[in-house]
């Protein structure tokens, strides 16, 4: 058992790039993830690039289909950074509660917003109207897709708006 554990050690998560390059783009979208530092996340997948993205959302696409952005393989293995909202200090993405549906908007419009605490995200979601509270492993690709598609509807009837 010992010998396990500490094989475990030294597989444990490393640290998130920093500082994010400032010509960084959003493997999702194209943004510069910069411009939005409080909304950086960022994946490493073993043998791959750290790829970076501008919100949650972005990065949950990406995890659940990483070949309709150029990524290779599976993400199950792949270290997830996510900025907790109110100290913006980096966080395992896997152990991070997510307040979905509240007021507060990312760069790409409804955003996941991540805490290290589930007191913090209370807190938050009371404050900001949250419709929910999720771990990581209770978010799927469908309620990924539907945030994404609500964004693209939204910025669609803007820009008809603006003809």
């Amino acid at each position: 058992m010992t010998l396990c554990l500490s094989i475990f050690a030294f597989s444990a998560l490393a640290e998130p790039v920093k500082p994010v390059s400032p010509d960084q783009r959003c493997a999702v979208c194209g943004m510069m993830v910069a411009k939005y530092d409080p909304w950086i996340t960022q994946l490493h997948a073993p043998g791959e690039e750290v790829v970076m993205f501008d919100g949650v959302k972005d990065l949950m696409a990406y995890y659940f289909k990483p070949s309709a952005y150029n990524g290779k393989g599976d993400m199950t293995a792949a270290e997830i950074w996510v900025k907790d909202y109110y100290t913006l200090e980096y966080l395992d993405g896997r152990k991070a509660i997510y307040v979905v549906g509240s007021d507060v908007m990312g760069p790409m419009g409804e955003e996941l917003v991540p805490f290290e605490s589930q007191q913090a995200a209370e807190n938050f979601s009371d404050d900001h109207k949250g419709k929910q509270l999720l771990r990581f492993d209770e978010i799927n690709s469908e309620m990924i897709m539907s945030m994404k598609k609500k964004h693209m509807m939204k910025k669609k009837k803007m820009k008809k708006t603006q003809q």
